[in-house]
């Protein structure tokens, strides 16, 4: 496991192979977002973007704990560190990148979310920004910001209806409740429910399952379910037809044919 240097105080950034593990790393605040840590968390998503190497990443929290949302005070002080100060200024509007929010700078490939113990307010509007999601079975999950009079600005009040049903965002959303585990499947809100600390294993099985695949083809199924939104389905098959066209003509399709032919395992080069 490699350590990037785009690691922040309070965000550590790994690579192992085509895999990016991500750690939100300020255990003695529940992981709670701070200016380094969304730092760190924007410079990961831009990483993961632009290495064609990396296929796939890992979001998960230090010390059993996913996040416990905002922490205002810390979010609205500027780093100690002066390089997270400078490429703070320099990526410009660092709280809606590093929370996933900016829809021009989501990453262009999967992201998958590795959830123990808290994974409330901010923590589940990341969740939501994610693509898959695994959760420990005693993880508590909820979006707090009504009951506190205020609004969940990392962008849950759009997604979430568009995620799961409209009664059950709704839930979410205007109780500010807490909900467990098994709730956040049933609602559909999350992929797997594990046994507590298993949840970055799991996840790390099911990012070398997506790594295995052709990345071409999975950037570009991302891609097109995010050009689609919103469009009527004779556009959208358009934007998918344009999209899905140059990945069935790619190298990677050709070797995807010869391997099962030649019964082995593919070898794809993003090509």
């Amino acid at each position: 496991m490699e350590l990037l240097p785009i690691s922040t105080p309070h965000c550590r950034i790994e690579r192992d192979g085509h895999v990016v593990i991500v750690t939100m790393d300020r255990p003695e605040a529940k992981n709670a977002l701070s200016t380094d840590m969304l730092v760190g968390l924007a410079e990961a998503w831009q990483y993961i973007s632009d290495e064609p190497g990396v296929r796939v990443g890992i979001l998960t929290g230090a010390a059993g704990t996913f996040c416990a949302g905002a922490d205002l005070k810390a979010m609205g002080t500027p780093s100690e560190d002066e390089r997270v100060r400078q490429r703070a200024a320099e990526i410009g509007d660092v709280h809606w990148k590093g929370l996933l929010r900016d829809p021009d700078s989501l990453p262009a490939k999967p992201i998958i979310s590795a959830v123990e113990g808290y994974a409330v307010a901010g923590g589940t509007e990341l969740l939501v920004g994610t693509d898959l999601r695994v959760v420990a079975e005693s993880a508590t999950l909820g979006l707090f910001e009504a009951r506190r009079a205020l609004f969940p600005m990392g962008g849950a009040a759009v997604r979430l209806p568009r995620q799961i049903p409209y009664a059950f965002a709704m839930d979410l959303l205007l109780t500010g409740r807490a909900i467990t585990a098994q709730e956040a499947l049933t609602m559909g809100l999350v992929n797997k429910i594990v046994p507590d600390g298993r949840a970055l294993a799991v996840a790390r099985e099911l990012a070398d399952q997506v790594a295995a695949c052709g990345p071409l083809a999975v950037q570009a199924i991302l891609r097109t379910y995010r050009e689609t939104l919103g469009l009527g389905e004779a556009e959208a098959l358009k934007v998918s037809d344009n999209i899905g066209w140059p990945v069935i003509g790619s190298e990677d399709a050709k070797e995807g044919a010869r391997a099962f032919r030649e019964k082995r395992p593919p070898t794809y080069r993003g090509e």
